[in-house]
């Protein structure tokens, strides 16, 4: 297959790229969705390098700015983690002074992960390049079919997890 204006390699990746699509990896779901994920993560862990946040990392923090502070195994579920790995991540967060462990205030016996003061800060620092890459997929894939494809991903979400 040769298309004009594409040079011979290029025209066997575009075979290859509709061959996958149709049969083999590129038919399952799964394989799909985690190159989608893998694509988005790279552009936002660029976004989050010059504070040398990783991915994880941000998740945790982004979801503790609520401010309500969450169980670990409110976490991990929120941050997208296991457990152990979580638990490693928070220790790590909470000697840069991010996060800290404190007791809940409706059940004093259960201890929760709160956001500090500075993890707030940094949140603030990384949001312009949050933005930036928001503004890329936009740019990049449409505002119309980013927000669609949102919605369908969180309908396939609570559809899987009845």
């Amino acid at each position: 297959m040769v298309t004009a204006g594409i040079g011979g390699d290029d025209a066997v990746r575009i075979s290859q790229a509709k061959t996958a699509g149709s049969s083999g990896l590129g038919s399952s779901l799964a394989y799909l969705l985690s190159r989608a994920e893998r694509s988005v993560n790279r552009g936002l862990a660029a976004a989050l390098a010059a504070e040398e946040v990783s991915v994880e990392q941000w998740r945790i923090l982004q979801a503790l700015a609520d401010g309500r502070g969450h169980s670990m195994g409110d976490l991990a579920e929120a941050a997208l983690m296991p457990h152990p790995t979580l638990t490693k991540a928070v220790d790590r967060l909470v000697d840069h002074a991010l996060v800290y462990r404190g007791r809940d205030p409706v059940d004093r016996r259960k201890v929760v992960v709160l956001l500090a003061g500075r993890g707030s800060d940094l949140l603030g620092r990384l949001e312009a390049g949050i933005a930036e890459h928001r503004r890329a997929i936009l740019a990049t894939y449409g505002t119309a079919r980013t927000e669609r494809l949102m919605r369908e991903l969180e309908d396939l979400v609570r559809s899987l997890e009845v």
